[in-house]
């Protein structure tokens, strides 16, 4: 009875309670989200736009975690739970989950060839101390470089501003992030903005094709040499155009002796092939295919895009990372921010059960690891968790049992050898008396 009392009292709904302390002060209101990234050189309104998205959710799609490694071998040990772990992996901030915020960070990367990733909100004043931890991030559109800091346009969330705002910060607190593929992407004469440029133009042309001009010239059957005749061609064209915009078929008279010649004939330009060339050659320098950006890659090709394209990026993305907000003292004791890709992402599901006993049976990983990968629960059988070869061992009998040399020595010798032989040979067999056969 007492669940229930307390349900009633503390039970809300979203239409039947409004809440009238938070609409007083919601701040800043908006159509469109305004903190999404907005292109620039019209590549919103190309195939440019598709291909910043695809490989931004490729890398986005590669978990990076501030982990701890062994010094020596560079092997993972553990993740560190921590304000800039979850930055990464679980919410930037209000808006953007982590995977939200590096697919912010690689578009940006890929127009404007650099990104800033800005700690908003930190434990610790980070101009006053290295020691602070980061508990919500932005990324940041790079306006101005000075020489040891940045002026940022960064969007602000707080409840009296709600827009992007500038600020200036030191280069050593914010991780600047440099694309890897500047020279083939943003370099002004590079591949990419030779193609963005063809691409604009043959939108413009496209424009005026569908404009609805008929691209006329009308021959009168006079010299038109004088202010009077020019005062009657362009009275007789005037009417001509009347006449087709008024009809309600577009049809138009003219006397026997006007000739009209329409000019709006296809010409070649060979703007289409230059723009198949150009694409082509953007794809092999990217390391990319047709088939990636389909989605009928082989294997093959994508191993070759994620080695060629992906990994610089977020190679990139760690670096900037682990150069800025991991300290001097901090590496020394083996923090580090990596990133790790799923192997088996690509794999085939009919692969799978041959991939799973080479791991298991080799002890490299365990089958309620492997469980995971598939999707499924754990196991609660205890042989589960262990790195042991099935094959060898399939009962879960005990390797380990005790050896009848003794249990000092694991390896006869040859005293013991003949005495457990002349034991064995004095000893009654099963079915023998014990006074003879």
């Amino acid at each position: 009875m007492n669940v229930v009392a307390d349900a009633l009292a503390h039970a809300w709904n979203a239409f039947v309670n409004p809440s009238s302390k938070f609409q007083p002060s919601v701040g800043y209101s908006s159509m469109r989200r305004p903190d999404t990234r907005v292109f620039t050189r019209g590549i919103d309104r190309s195939i440019i736009s598709s291909l910043y998205n695809r490989i931004a959710i490729d890398v986005s799609a590669i978990e990076i975690r501030h982990c701890r490694i062994d010094k020596t071998t560079q092997q993972y040990l553990e993740t560190i739970d921590d304000g800039l772990n979850q930055c990464l992996n679980i919410e930037a901030n209000v808006d953007q989950s982590g995977r939200d915020f590096i697919m912010d960070v690689v578009m940006t990367m890929c127009d404007d060839g650099a990104a800033a990733m800005v700690p908003i909100d930190t434990t610790v004043d980070p101009l006053m101390s290295n020691s602070f931890d980061i508990q919500t991030m932005r990324v940041g559109r790079i306006v101005e470089w000075y020489p040891r800091a940045v002026r940022l346009s960064v969007y602000n969330d707080a409840v009296n501003s709600g827009q992007r705002e500038e600020i200036v910060m030191p280069k050593s607190k914010v991780a600047i992030v440099q694309n890897p593929l500047y020279q083939v992407m943003n370099e002004p004469n590079s591949t990419l903005q030779r193609l963005i440029r063809k691409l604009n133009q043959l939108d413009e042309i496209d424009d005026k094709a569908a404009s609805g001009k008929l691209d006329l010239i009308i021959q009168f059957p006079y010299q038109i040499r004088t202010e009077e005749k020019k005062r009657q061609a362009e009275l007789r064209r005037q009417q001509l155009e009347d006449q087709l915009k008024d009809s309600a078929y577009g049809v138009a008279y003219t006397d026997g002796s006007e000739k009209i010649t329409q000019l709006n004939r296809s010409l070649d330009n060979h703007m289409l092939q230059q723009i198949q060339n150009l694409t082509t050659q953007l794809y092999g320098q990217l390391g990319l295919s047709e088939a990636v950006v389909n989605g009928t890659a082989s294997q093959e090709e994508m191993l070759n895009y994620h080695n060629r394209t992906l990994e610089p990026m977020i190679s990139a993305i760690c670096d900037a990372l682990k150069r800025t907000f991991l300290t001097k003292t901090a590496r020394s004791q083996g923090q580090s921010i990596e990133f790790f890709r799923d192997p088996f992402r690509l794999v085939p599901v009919t692969d799978l059960a041959n991939i799973a006993a080479a791991f298991t049976s080799n002890e490299i990983m365990s089958s309620n690891e492997f469980r995971s990968i598939l999707g499924f629960a754990r196991s609660d059988e205890p042989q589960a968790d262990q790195l042991r070869n099935a094959n060898i061992n399939p009962l879960g009998t005990d390797v380990t049992a005790p050896s009848p040399y003794g249990d000092e020595q694991s390896e006869p010798t040859q005293e013991s050898a003949q005495s457990y032989t002349q034991d064995m040979l004095n000893s009654p067999m099963e079915g023998d008396s014990q006074n003879g056969v």
